[in-house]
């Protein structure tokens, strides 16, 4: 299982939000470059990072910053927040980044993005679906910074979408993320079981080194780590001891 840090940008600055809460924001003052600098020189292979205004408003914001980090660190970067259309995700990968994450119109247009699989391939898309689970019920996608409901379930996008050639997943249980409470195992075990040829990345929740093995042995390809690793509650050597006994 891959490790992928995480750096989400509010305004230009590195930020955390409490289960997507625009009013409950936790701001890091290291520059966004140097914390991928850190992360780069680390083991890491892949940085995620995401656009919060452009998840909020449909207009990537940051693309400055992408580029920098791009061209100055050697990770693989994959970007989300915002996108809406092909000439945004064409934008982001002429940047530098080798994949772009569509949440939002992944859920509300499914057949859109499936159009972009042609241009862009399929191995250039991860397909973002936030999901609320509410009740003990299906994982329910949510959309435009987790504000507004699908109506869809996880299960059902996912159908579509791997029936149509993607491969890449990120799947984020949104009562968890920035939560430190660790992550929803029985949702992304359920994902394995589902969908065992899907590449699964999990994100929101993780607090601890040792909920990493526990998440691997779900099946998932690969987890994100966010306020974990900006608070110090997991740290880059951990991760690389984690990677190297994988």
């Amino acid at each position: 299982m891959e490790v992928i840090p995480a750096i989400d940008l509010l305004g230009g600055k590195v930020v955390r939000l409490y289960k997507g809460d625009f009013n409950r924001v936790t701001e890091y003052p290291e520059p966004p470059v140097q914390i991928a600098a850190r992360y780069g020189k680390a083991g890491v292979e892949s940085l995620h990072i995401v656009d919060l205004d452009g998840a909020r408003t449909g207009q990537f914001e940051h693309l400055d910053v992408i580029t920098e980090i791009t061209s100055t660190v050697g990770l693989a970067v994959q970007v989300g927040g915002g996108i809406r259309n092909i000439g945004q995700a064409r934008a982001i990968i002429a940047a530098g980044a080798e994949r772009v994450v569509v949440g939002s119109t992944a859920a509300k247009d499914p057949d859109t993005v499936i159009g972009w699989f042609g241009e862009l391939g399929p191995d250039a898309i991860v397909v973002g679906l936030d999901v609320s689970i509410e009740d003990g019920g299906d994982p329910i996608v949510k959309t435009h910074g987790w504000t507004e409901s699908s109506g869809q379930t996880l299960w059902s996008l996912m159908d579509k979408y791997l029936a149509a050639g993607a491969h890449n997943f990120l799947c984020t249980d949104i009562s968890r993320d920035g939560t430190l409470e660790g992550p929803n195992m029985e949702l992304y075990r359920q994902c394995s079981e589902r969908y065992p040829k899907a590449r699964v990345i999990a994100s929101g929740g993780i607090s601890s080194a040792a909920e990493l093995p526990v998440l691997a042995a779900t099946g998932v390809a690969s987890v994100i780590t966010g306020k974990a690793l900006l608070d110090g509650k997991l740290t880059l050597e951990e991760i690389e001891q984690f990677l190297q006994n994988a």
